[in-house]
């Protein structure tokens, strides 16, 4: 009889999200606002500031984190043929809505200690598409997996250029670096609440601003920039990318577990850190130092086939016989066949770590089960000739 299968990151409830539900239910709350939108806003509101209660933070629930990405570029007037800056190593949703506005994409590698967009291979390209005659309008960077990209770098080369930063924090609700919650840094924050991710509302994003006027103003575009008539009046064009009272009910769930949740994900970490110890040709990603605080969405490990006699791809296929999801890293967007065609700075690292990275199962709904099968699998092929 085959075993049950270990996911590489599963939904996991936290218990009370059904009550939520109920309370929609019974209050006939099931459009796309309600008391659990607005709550959902003011418990991500509350979180990301908890650092620093002085700082400004706006959020507004959205159908996904590609929606918010879509609007951000949007409020920061990106339009066709603007060109956008954006880390290759990333899911293609960080990509996708430079295109959606007719802009080009310009790709930017990875440097080795987050796997983040590289601060020099960015200046680089800059500098160079200054020369050419058009100044970037924004630049996105991602928290890859998780892990916060390098902060300070990033915003000092956004000041010196004068080129905003869009925060791709899908990843990495609960990160923080230096103390401050990743989603705040840039002039504007995406995440995303998809079924995989730390917490879920089964579907779902967020726009976190650094004012009230831009959140304001993405609600408004996100259901149907109906304007302030008694009539439907639109005088610009709007989208259906408002969060449902529902979905957001989910959300209010989560966020009471969403600690506990990074705790159980930051241990199967540490899990992979002890196992592979000893292991000769496999390293196991972590903080560089002490500023950063990752959420380890994902575990990835990165396997030296050189020294291991074995490769990335040996081992996923091994754990799909035991039926365990892993998987490889993203692949990066300048290798897309879709993007392909478009700039592309830098040196190597992302389709280096591409080729030799994978994910393991990270959830944390894992097992002490779980984990006894995942050691035994990975310790058998270790010892596979």
């Amino acid at each position: 009889m085959e075993e049950s299968k270990i996911w590489l990151s599963s939904p996991h409830m936290g218990g009370t999200e059904q009550d939520f539900i109920n309370e929609a239910f019974k209050e006939n709350w099931i459009a796309p606002l309600g008391p659990n939108v607005t709550g959902f806003e003011q418990d991500l509101e509350s979180y990301l500031s908890s650092y620093d209660s002085t700082n400004e933070v706006h959020v507004a629930a959205l159908s996904s984190g590609t929606a918010a990405l879509h609007l951000a570029l949007i409020l920061m007037d990106v339009k066709p043929g603007d060109e956008v800056l954006c880390q290759s190593m990333t899911f293609a949703a960080s990509a996708n809505p430079i295109r959606y506005l007719g802009a080009t994409p310009i790709f930017i590698d990875s440097e080795k200690d987050t796997l983040n967009l590289c601060p020099v291979q960015l200046e680089i390209a800059i500098k160079d598409r200054i020369a050419n005659g058009v100044k970037p309008k924004a630049i996105i960077a991602v928290h890859l997996y998780g892990m916060p990209y390098k902060v300070d770098e990033i915003v000092e080369i956004s000041k010196k250029y004068d080129i905003p930063v869009i925060e791709d924090s899908a990843e990495a609700l609960g990160s923080t670096y230096k103390g401050k919650k990743c989603g705040t840094f840039g002039k504007i924050g995406i995440l995303s609440f998809n079924g995989n991710k730390i917490i879920t509302t089964s579907g779902g994003g967020a726009m976190v601003a650094k004012n009230f006027d831009v959140k304001q103003k993405a609600i408004f575009l996100a259901t149907q920039a109906r304007d302030n008539a008694t009539h439907y009046q639109h005088s610009e064009i709007g989208y259906n990318y408002r969060l449902s009272n529902i979905s957001a009910g989910i959300g209010r769930g989560q966020m009471q577990v969403l600690d506990k949740h990074v705790g159980y994900r930051r241990e199967m970490n540490l899990f992979y850190k002890e196992l592979f110890k000893n292991i000769k040709g496999i390293k196991v990603y972590e903080e560089p130092n002490a500023d950063y605080f990752c959420n380890n969405w994902l575990s990835i490990i990165e396997v030296n086939s050189s020294i291991l006699g074995k490769t990335r791809e040996d081992l996923r296929l091994f754990l799909e016989t035991k039926n365990i999801e892993s998987r490889p890293l993203w692949k990066p967007m300048h290798m897309q066949p879709v993007f392909e065609d478009f700039p592309f700075y830098g040196n190597g690292v992302a389709e280096e770590i591409f080729n030799k990275g994978l994910c393991l199962p990270s959830g944390s709904n894992l097992t002490d089960a779980d984990r006894s099968r995942l050691k035994t699998s990975i310790n058998q092929f270790l010892k596979t000739n």
